[in-house]
């Protein structure tokens, strides 16, 4: 009987400038070290943190950049099964509707870039972003979308729809 893995909480917010191009950060610690990934964190659970009041701490703790829980779009919750075989995750993306207007300056978290959607692919992410973070915020990023996906080592990511907002 293998031991059981730990359930961790986050959220990844998803910023823009006002040409539309996405916020990323190079990240300089493990476990995404030397990757490109959107901002984000671990709610604080033990101080009853929301999803949403994590998005807009993260997003100042990490860019500097002061939004409100208004300023968010919650589009999709995604319940991440035994992620890299060590801890399931059930994350919370958002979209921030307001515009960054410059580049935040280096933290020890790493660096930023702004990049198109069509340079993302091009970039070092996680294969896990690339096979399904992307393409559900390129599908879902206006609307609401409940997702459990099983990351389970030795296979291929499978994601699996739960509840989807209609289009309006």
């Amino acid at each position: 009987m293998t031991a059981p893995l730990d359930y961790k909480i986050a959220v990844l917010v998803f910023l823009e400038n006002a040409a539309g191009e996405h916020l990323l950060l190079l990240r300089a610690k493990p476990p995404n070290l030397g990757i490109w990934s959107p901002i984000g964190g671990k709610l604080e659970t033990a101080l009853g943190e929301s999803p949403f009041e994590c998005a807009v701490r993260e997003t100042f703790e990490e860019t500097g950049f002061a939004i409100t829980t208004a300023d968010l779009h919650l589009f999709a919750m995604i319940a991440e099964k035994a992620y890299e075989g060590k801890t399931h995750w059930l994350m919370f993306l958002f979209r921030c509707r307001r515009p960054v207007s410059a580049l935040p300056p280096d933290i020890s978290e790493g660096r930023f870039g702004f990049f198109s959607r069509a340079a993302i692919e091009t970039l070092p992410i996680p294969e896990t972003d690339r096979a399904a973070l992307w393409p559900i915020y390129d599908r879902y990023r206006d609307r609401f979308v409940a997702l459990r996906a099983d990351c389970a080592p030795g296979q291929p990511v499978r994601v699996d729809l739960e509840e989807i907002t209609p289009a309006d």
